[in-house]
């Protein structure tokens, strides 16, 4: 079995270009720590950021990897820069 998160975000106004260039800086870090993004989407209005990302074959493996992001030195400088950009966000666990 394959666990992942389906996450819908919604971006504030006028914010998706910048929100995709804060998005594509987190790519490597998530995936260097074990978490696969899968893909992403965008609604045709550019408010919605709709993503799914993996974390392997135990859902314990969603907060042991989730936590050693939080940790990164990477996620603890940009944390505020990428929250700024989300005016609501929603987590699904899903599994195939």
């Amino acid at each position: 079995m394959k666990y992942a998160q389906l996450r819908r975000y919604t971006i504030n106004k006028g914010q998706m270009d910048s929100w995709l260039e804060c998005f594509k800086e987190e790519i490597p870090i998530l995936e260097h720590i074990g978490i696969k993004v899968e893909s992403y989407w965008i609604n045709e209005e550019k408010t919605q950021f709709i993503w799914i990302r993996s974390f392997g074959s135990s859902k314990e493996s969603i907060e042991e990897l989730e936590s050693k992001f939080y940790d990164t030195n990477w996620w603890k400088t940009n944390v505020d820069r990428i929250r700024s950009h989300i005016a609501h966000r929603e987590f699904e666990v899903i599994f195939s």
